[in-house]
C-alpha cells in the first residue's frame, strides 16, 4: 500500500475512532484525523510485530480493524496527555 493509501486509511480510521469514542479530547477534528494516521501506523506496526497481522491491502478487513484499534489507542493516550490542559 502506498503513502496515499496510508494517509487515506489513517484519516478514515481516525474519523471512525472519534465516532466510536466521542469526547472532549484535546484538539479538533484535524488533530483527530492526524492522530488517526499515527494510530493506523502504530496499529500496523504492533499488529505485524505481535500478531503477524499488518496493513497489507486497503480493502482487507484485518487492515481496517488494526488501523481503527491503533487510532483508538492513540486517541486514548492523547486524551490522557491533554486532560490537564483543558479548562
Amino acid at each position: 500500500m502506498g503513502i496515499i493509501g496510508w494517509i487515506v486509511l489513517g484519516l478514515l480510521a481516525g474519523a471512525i475512532a472519534k465516532a466510536i469514542m466521542p469526547g472532549s479530547q484535546g484538539g479538533g477534528w484535524l488533530a483527530t484525523l492526524v492522530l488517526g494516521v499515527v494510530g493506523a501506523l502504530l496499529g500496523g506496526f504492533i499488529g505485524s510485530a505481535v500478531f503477524n497481522v499488518g496493513l497489507d491491502t486497503f480493502w482487507s478487513l484485518q487492515t481496517w480493524i488494526v488501523a481503527i484499534l491503533g487510532a483508538l489507542l492513540v486517541l486514548v493516550i492523547w486524551g490522557f496527555v491533554t486532560k490537564n490542559r483543558r479548562a
